[in-house]
């Protein structure tokens, strides 16, 4: 018994060599053995992702104005999902603490919250809105409520700015 299923992975490994491109269903294993193809998860939201080069998180956050209207394609893990509506997720970036919200109109597409430490791909136009003291401060008490977090409206000393990206597709994949 363990001779025939000894050579029948032989021959599956034998028979399943495909030397042209690799779609993304697909990943080699790198291990010491024999490659084994592992299927990798993904599953498309929208238009899908279009841009071929990816720009650092990190590099938007640190120049907004730069990328202000322009369609860029970002990736990385996907730290928080809306618990509402499934409207937006974000996208942790390089840097410790550094995360980019990617949000379409409720309903247009639905991220799932189990989504969370999957890796993303996203593709959209870069949105930069400057916000008034008191908008920042009603941002600020809005976003503690909805996270159970206490409020303290003197902590808001000057206007804020949020960075996203109004999104127009996306790719989550289990795997980097």
């Amino acid at each position: 018994m363990l001779r025939c299923l000894f050579l029948l992975g032989v021959l599956a490994s034998a028979t399943g060599c495909d030397r042209g491109p690799k779609s993304e269903a697909a990943t080699m294993s790198t291990s010491s053995g024999p490659a084994v193809a592992t299927p990798v998860k993904s599953t498309s939201f929208g238009a899908g992702v279009t841009v071929a080069e990816s720009i650092s998180i990190d590099k938007i956050l640190a120049e907004p104005a730069a990328y202000n209207g322009k369609t860029v394609r970002v990736e990385g893990m996907v730290v928080d999902v809306c618990p509402k509506r499934g409207c937006w997720f974000e996208m942790a970036g390089e840097s410790t603490g550094s995360k980019l919200r990617f949000k379409v109109t409720d309903g247009e597409m639905v991220f799932p919250v189990d989504s969370k430490g999957m890796h993303a791909v996203a593709q959209g136009q870069v949105a930069v809105k400057e916000l008034s003291l008191e908008e920042s401060q009603k941002y600020a008490e809005y976003q503690a409520k909805e996270y159970g977090k206490p409020y303290d409206p003197a902590s808001i000393t000057k206007p804020t700015q949020i960075v996203r990206i109004d999104g127009t597709g996306a790719v989550f994949r289990d795997k980097k």
